[in-house]
């Protein structure tokens, strides 16, 4: 995420939480992203230097029409700044805020095949402990890891993988003299 993201996801997040709207606010801004990124021909249209700024916005209003007015606006300034590009990273900037605010933790667990109910109950109840935080959980399944479970949780990584026990093992056995 750049600084300019940081700074404008930040200062929509600001704006939001002034109003007390940065739920729908949330919800909005990751449509508009979703929606954006699964029609690329749409945001090179929107950054096209040749089309009148005055239109690329009256664009934005009609495709989002019923969006509440201060995430049209935001999307219109990115636009008007020819930084839609960084929309991305301000819904990341967005949401890291509002996770402070709302004491919750992002949790990606890696394992090699899905987790069982009673596993991710164990899982999310022993991470909430440990932080005391409120945890929201991204499962991946990555039949690479062999087994065991690795966790990504604000820029650590907790990895009790198979395979990483087996790269430990492969540098121990490298590093070893006979």
């Amino acid at each position: 995420m750049t600084e300019l993201a940081k700074r404008y996801g930040g200062s929509l997040y600001e704006l939001a939480a002034e109003e007390n709207l940065t739920d729908e606010l949330l919800q909005q801004l990751r449509t508009a992203v979703n929606s954006i990124e699964a029609e690329p021909q749409y945001l090179r249209l929107l950054s096209t230097p040749s089309v009148p700024k005055k239109e690329r916005c009256a664009l934005l209003d009609k495709a989002f029409e019923g969006a509440h007015p201060y995430l049209v606006n935001f999307l219109k300034l990115l636009c008007g700044e020819d930084l839609l590009g960084e929309l991305p990273g301000c819904l990341r900037a967005y949401q890291d805020r509002y996770n402070v605010d709302h004491n919750i933790l992002e949790v990606t667990a890696v394992s090699a095949i899905a987790l069982t109910a009673p596993s991710r109950e164990k899982l999310l109840a022993k991470l909430q402990k440990m932080t005391g935080k409120n945890i929201v959980l991204t499962e991946t399944v990555d039949p690479a890891v062999l087994g065991g479970l690795r966790l990504d949780m604000d820029g650590t990584r907790l990895d009790g993988t198979v395979q990483r026990h087996l790269e430990r093992l492969r540098t121990e056995i490298d590093g070893a003299v006979l």
